[in-house]
């Protein structure tokens, strides 16, 4: 925050800053494992930063969770048990609970302050998804909750913060952790996950998550969109044990939608769902090569 405190500055990486105006500073604090900064900002209004990076603004926000939850979501045929490691602001929960078949949602963040500031200062993001009966929410470690866990699910859903150094989502994005999730999953399970930026220059971290999940799952499908408060395209990865999202047709999603009262998007629909899925040569390319991420050998952003 400036000195005068108008603008936030984002260092997004040590060659890239962004900088924003600020209408209205909501909320600023250091929880025991991350610094977080609600604004309210003149372009995007309330806006949540974690570690000084962007992670949701109120303009754009559905545009991110309904493309991390809906595509997984609706290419299994019938879910009723999801989990969810990460995901403070309550959003992924919404989207996983619009579909009616969910009995359901486990949503775990080892962050209680920021789950509870979110629920406070920004309610917009999980529209009473918290006070839903069919919600449970743990603070804890996914990793661990992962280990120890006693039942299967038909959906993980990984919305983690950008693995920057010391954050607590580092070990999330590696071989050894996704191999865990791999056995929590039932037998015909999708996991979904963010994979940051996949614009040319800065797409190494999504293709590493592709290439480390396709070394794992039988089935790995990437996709992307644009995130306006981003300000870049932005990527995630549905692999999947058994069904196979470029096999849904527009005809059979609109059925599934229609069955399972998911109806209030903003964003995703069945027309767009397979052109989600439609990479261009460099990040074909940039999967083509890229490395496994392991916690030997990590992926960390260096702001």
């Amino acid at each position: 925050m400036s000195e005068d405190g108008l603008w936030f500055l984002e260092s997004f990486t040590k060659n890239q800053l962004h900088s924003f105006k600020v209408k209205r500073l909501i909320s600023s604090f250091f929880t025991k494992f991350q610094k977080v900064d609600i604004v309210e900002l003149e372009i995007f209004g309330k806006t949540l930063f974690l570690n000084g990076k962007i992670q949701s603004s109120q303009i754009d926000e559905f545009i991110f969770h309904e493309s991390l939850v809906l595509p997984s979501l609706l290419t299994h045929p019938s879910p009723s048990e999801v989990l969810i490691i990460g995901g403070g602001e309550g959003a992924t929960l919404r989207e996983v609970l619009k579909d009616k078949k969910i009995k359901n949602a486990v949503m775990v963040d080892i962050d209680r302050e920021l789950v509870e500031e979110c629920e406070k200062h920004l309610p917009e993001w999980s529209k009473g998804a918290f006070k839903d009966k069919r919600a449970k929410i743990y603070f804890e470690d996914g990793e661990k909750f992962i280990e120890k866990a006693d039942q299967k699910f038909d959906i993980v859903i990984l919305d983690l913060s950008e693995p920057v150094e010391e954050a607590p989502s580092v070990e999330l994005f590696t071989e050894e952790f996704y191999k865990k999730v791999y056995k929590v999953l039932k037998e015909d399970g999708i996991v979904s996950v963010q994979a940051g930026s996949t614009d040319p220059f800065y797409c190494q971290f999504f293709s590493s998550i592709v290439k480390t999940f396709q070394n794992i799952f039988p089935i790995v499908r990437p996709y992307w969109t644009f995130v306006f408060s981003f300000r870049m395209p932005w990527g995630f990865v549905c692999a999947s044990k058994k069904y196979d999202p470029l096999n849904l047709d527009e005809k059979e999603l609109v059925k599934r939608m229609e069955e399972r009262g998911i109806n209030s998007q903003k964003f995703y629909h069945a027309g767009i769902h397979r052109a989600l899925f439609s990479l261009p040569l460099y990040l074909i390319e940039s999967i083509n090569s890229a490395s496994i991420i392991t916690k030997e050998k990590p992926f960390l952003w260096k702001a």
